[in-house]
């Protein structure tokens, strides 16, 4: 990967910013699983109870738990900060995802108001060249789903352009006041989600279902779907079953259970990931996973996140469920190379799902478990985890 960076920010003395700060106690320490390796990863912090859930979640990577070194490189992209730079510090963090390749981000606040500093993710989106972010939703042993799914759906979904970022205006008054608005998608975004949706698909053994509103939008949404069938005549191996944007929604609360993808529009994907979400059972179940790709169609930058907002109503009361967070960590160990990275996430990945699928629940689940508690739980599982199957590769022939 890229050189390492610089922290952007002096600001890296906020209470919980290194992994391993809170704790289950001390624990002897795993060897490193891969000497040979260490990554940067870009660390953005955020807003009231996501920079509490961040805290948390980044007790996984402490080295002496993984196995894995990771260098972890802070940025802080609270709203305060963000005002105080004019979002300088947004663009450093964007600069730092791009030199390491990868990044975890806590949820941070977007203030309303047009003159204020705006969202930070649109910036970042826009800075890197993202082209997709993808979730998904997949079973929760102990919780009981809302609706009949069984295997996992994935959201790929444009992270640019559509709705997002378009010229708004409004003309004339009262009753004759019109609102505006001018989108825009282009054949290159249109393509990049299109061929990771079928890419994704093959690695998942899932169907690749639904799609835009393509008869009512011929030439605009018509782009989208053009893309989606030339993937699919390019990956004849991936079952393809396109469908219009409102019957996906009704087929999905009908699902027969089969592993999903979905590629979507950008507004399209962001409503029908939360749909997803919680058809599993809960919105903070699952991580959201933020792609750029170089001009060869391979990522180049990986940024992953909880898929929910700051919950503002949480904050300070250590009662939020933590599982989202923590799975963006496994997710991003997951994008990095190396045996180390892939074992340390698959035993988050592992912990995190059997913490919960053996009674350990944040209230959100049914549980009492507080948001402490439930990282404890998981950190203790995981060290359990990473000893054993060290010790089992001590012995291989």
């Amino acid at each position: 990967m890229s050189p390492r960076i610089r922290a952007a920010s002096p600001m890296i003395a906020r209470a919980g910013w290194a992994a391993g700060d809170a704790g289950a106690g001390p624990r002897r320490p795993i060897p490193l699983l891969d000497v040979s390796a260490s990554h940067a990863l870009a660390v953005l912090h955020g807003d009231q109870t996501g920079e509490e859930l961040l805290a948390q979640a980044l007790r996984l990577l402490d080295p002496d738990l993984i196995g894995v070194r990771v260098e972890l490189r802070h940025f802080d992209l609270s709203l305060d900060r963000r005002r105080q730079t004019h979002n300088r510090v947004v663009y450093e963090s964007a600069q730092a995802l791009k030199e390491t390749g990868f990044g975890i981000k806590a949820a941070t606040i977007t203030p309303e108001g047009a003159d204020d500093v705006g969202s930070p993710n649109a910036i970042l989106r826009r800075e890197i060249d993202a082209r997709v972010i993808v979730r998904t939703g997949r079973r929760i042993p102990g919780v009981r789903p809302t609706a009949p799914v069984y295997s996992p759906i994935s959201v790929v979904r444009m992270a640019i352009e559509d709705a997002y970022g378009a010229e708004e205006w409004r003309e004339g008054e009262g009753l004759e006041e019109r609102a505006f608005r001018t989108t825009v998608i282009s054949r290159r975004t249109c393509r990049v989600v299109a061929e990771y949706a079928f890419r994704h698909a093959r690695r998942m053994g899932a169907r690749v279902f639904g799609g835009p509103k393509w008869t009512v939008s011929p030439l605009y949404e018509g782009l989208f779907k053009e893309e989606m069938d030339r993937a699919a005549a390019l990956n004849p191996d991936v079952p393809y079953e396109p469908h219009l944007i409102d019957a996906t929604y009704a087929l999905l609360l009908a699902t027969s259970g089969e592993p999903l993808v979905i590629p979507a529009l950008n507004r399209d994907g962001d409503a029908l990931s939360d749909l997803v979400m919680q058809m599993f059972g809960t919105i903070a179940g699952a991580e959201s996973l933020l792609l750029a790709f170089d001009d060869g169609g391979e990522v180049s930058v990986a940024m992953s996140e909880a898929p929910h907002g700051t919950a503002p109503a949480l904050e300070g009361k250590d009662v939020a469920n933590p599982m989202a967070m923590i799975l963006a960590v496994a997710s991003i160990l997951n994008c990095m190379p190396g045996r180390g990275a892939h074992t340390a996430s698959r035993a988050i990945y592992e912990a995190t799902l059997e913490a919960v699928s053996q009674g350990t629940k944040t209230a959100d689940l049914g549980g009492h478990a507080s948001t402490t508690a439930f990282t404890d739980e998981v950190i203790r599982r995981v060290g359990t985890k990473v000893e054993v199957w060290h010790t089992l590769l001590d012995v291989q022939p």
